[in-house]
């Protein structure tokens, strides 16, 4: 009996967290159609609760789409009404990485090149001014007021002083030859400030505002690999770590002048509402609480006060408007189902092409990689690289790591040798799934994981066992016992680039020995894509511009060409997309296919819409996404005969490759 409402608790759970529709398909034309947006959701790059200038409670909210940070929403906490403002400059794709509300009660922001002031006693943004690049990954206000900005990936540094009006960029202060994240800052009672960055290597920066000089704390020998982390004490100084959390190797800085202290046992810290994009400041000035903000059902629960079990004052719906999370994995599943995950956004969505519906629902982590075997859909996700299996006959239960009973499974990750995966392989034995990508931020040379569906046990290999300071970027199963690996230079998340050319290799599944590795196309960086042919040669697509034909017995190429059209980017290519009879490539702009004899390329149509990433083939069609839209192209006909579209409507007649 227990075992049955059990079951029963899932399937409506399960019901209750998806969100789907009907009728979504569109014909928009010489073979397109549009499915729509499977997740019209922003996320919040930092929530702040406050009071507007009557005093009456607030939440402000930094709001992402597949267009970046494009506006902050105001909502009342008493009502629900909600206001929008967009942000002043184009959000180009910018990410914001970090806020601040100052002691004046004014909002401020640095990204996409840019600084901005929102007032919200005018409700209004009321300066803005563009900056050396990029987006500021900290901000601090020093004893007068000033709001102070320190920017990835060179360290500007800026300051704005709100009473005069008076705006200051002072330019990349400290460069390195990696991209730098500097994650905390501070200033002393003097006015000097001091800002903590890492990955690659750690580094604290006391910065003059009189002279611009930036002055290395941190000696190199003291410099560690992760961050170094600086905070302001209400005595007027500042403290940090050359590495946060090591708690006996304190800083003491004040006037520009760092000395060692050893332990650190008093730590007051002067209280400021920043913070990095996860920032959460529920609590508004009388006391009450933000218990609840679901941006996804639009939903603001306000609580009495911050107590656990509160008194709930207030459940509001309010309401926004977005264009979507952008869509970065897409792909078929065993159900047959068209289904994948979203940039930024840890959510699944799913199409049906029989009965034309779309759903999505909340999911674990950003799904980079999706691939199926036999029953299972294996997915492979940012960050920690790690690896889940789903099974969509059975009910969806949220999963949790290392919890069993879910669905999807959490089954290992490759955490620090794989963090942003760049491809996940069912390899052709039927047994084996095999995630490949870069590492950790600030490491160079990424893993391979395997994971044994039979003994259900995963092995990671280290870059130094593969390619070393290069992460395998590319991968396709030539038999049972090889594997044909494609490599890219890119480190991780911050790292350095130590390489100077990618490599193809072989590798024998079994013993996970490397048999193989050469440069083979000179110059390239990385092998974005591979693809095995059917005559057993192997596409491949290099640095995004470079076609090539791999012979794997020669283990040479023996065909190279410039593709005809830009190739869309995204963390897990799928540049190649393969049908039974064909092998395609996408553009940016369209669909081409190889001539499997001569190996040209042909472009078969252009696009109505940009697409931005791939991809895959099910029913004569290819399925792409163009930010956060799902469409379709009608590329084959399937068993000769013709084709229905999703909403009855008969395509036409012929070969439309030839169109």
């Amino acid at each position: 009996m227990m075992k049955n409402i059990r079951i029963l608790f899932v399937v409506i759970f399960a019901l209750l967290s998806a969100v789907s529709g009907a009728l979504s398909a569109k014909d928009i034309g010489n073979g397109f159609y549009s499915y729509g947006v499977p997740a019209p959701i922003s996320r919040s790059r930092g929530t702040v609760a406050t009071v507007d200038g009557n005093g009456k409670n607030i939440v402000l909210v930094w709001l992402q789409d597949y267009r970046g940070c494009y506006e902050l929403l105001e909502i009342d906490a008493m009502t629900g009404e909600s206001e929008e403002f967009p942000i002043p400059s184009p959000p180009n794709c910018g990410m914001l990485f970090a806020s601040i509300l100052s002691s004046r009660n004014r909002l401020y922001t640095h990204f996409n090149s840019h600084f901005i002031e929102f007032d919200i006693s005018r409700r209004a943004f009321t300066f803005v001014h563009e900056t050396a690049p990029k987006m500021a990954m900290s901000m601090t206000e020093d004893d007068k007021g000033v709001i102070w900005s320190v920017t990835y990936p060179q360290c500007g540094v800026v300051s704005y002083n709100p009473q005069t009006g008076k705006f200051k960029d002072y330019g990349q202060v400290y460069k390195q030859n990696w991209s730098q994240y500097p994650r905390y800052i501070a200033a002393d009672d003097k006015g000097w400030i001091y800002f903590a960055l890492g990955k690659t290597a750690s580094q604290i920066i006391a910065f003059d505002p009189l002279t611009g000089k930036a002055l290395p704390m941190i000696s190199e020998a003291e410099r560690k690999h992760g961050s170094a982390y600086v905070y302001r004490d209400l005595n007027g100084k500042v403290y940090g770590n050359a590495l946060k959390g090591s708690s006996n190797e304190w800083y003491e800085f004040y006037e520009g002048i760092g000395k060692k202290i050893g332990s650190h046992r008093i730590i007051n810290k002067k209280p400021y509402i920043a913070g990095t994009q996860l920032l959460r400041h529920g609590l508004f000035p009388d006391g009450k609480y933000i218990k609840i903000l679901d941006l996804a059902k639009r939903r603001l629960v306000v609580c009495k006060n911050f107590h656990k079990n509160s008194q709930q004052i207030k459940d509001l719906n309010f309401e926004y408007k977005s264009e979507g999370a952008r869509l970065i994995s897409i792909g078929t599943a065993p159900d047959g189902t068209i289904c994948g995950g979203m940039y930024s956004h840890n959510y699944f969505f799913s199409y049906n092409p029989k009965t034309d519906q779309l759903l999505n629902r909340p999911c674990y982590g950003q799904w980079n990689t999706i691939a199926s075997q036999k029953d299972k859909l294996f997915i492979g996700g940012y960050g920690k690289g790690f690896l889940l299996e789903w099974d969509p006959s059975q009910a969806w239960v949220p999963t949790e790591k290392d919890k069993s009973g879910c669905n999807p499974l959490f089954r290992c990750e490759g955490t620090p040798d794989i963090d942003r995966p760049c491809k996940l392989l069912s390899h052709r034995d039927g047994k084996t799934i095999i995630l490949a990508g870069t590492p950790g931020y600030g490491l160079t040379g990424g893993g391979l994981l395997f994971w044994d569906r039979e003994t259900q046990k995963m092995q990671l290999l280290k870059h130094t066992e593969i390619v070393p300071e290069q992460s395998t970027e590319s991968l396709v199963s030539l038999s049972e016992k090889q594997i044909l690996g494609g490599t890219t230079i890119s480190p991780g998340t911050g790292g350095e680039v130590k390489a100077s050319e990618a490599e193809l290799y072989l590798m024998d599944v079994d013993s996970k020995k490397l048999l193989w590795h050469q440069v083979v196309l000179p110059g390239v960086r990385e092998y974005s894509d591979l693809c095995l042919a059917q005559n057993g040669l192997v596409y491949g697509i290099a640095d995004r511009k470079t076609f090539f034909v791999f012979d794997v017995v020669k283990r040479k190429v023996v065909h190279q060409g410039s593709v005809s059209g830009p190739i869309p980017y995204q963390q897990g290519p799928r540049i190649f997309i393969a049908s039974p009879q064909n092998i395609y490539i996408l553009y940016s702009d369209g669909v081409a296919k190889i001539n499997s004899k001569t190996y040209a390329i042909t472009r078969l149509v252009t696009s109505p819409v940009p697409i931005t990433a791939g991809g895959d083939f099910l029913d004569g069609r290819i399925y792409f996404a163009s930010y956060s839209n799902l469409y379709s192209y009608t590329i084959e006909q399937k068993s000769q005969e013709k084709l229905s579209s999703p909403t009855g409507l008969k395509l036409l007649k012929g070969d439309i490759h030839s169109k």
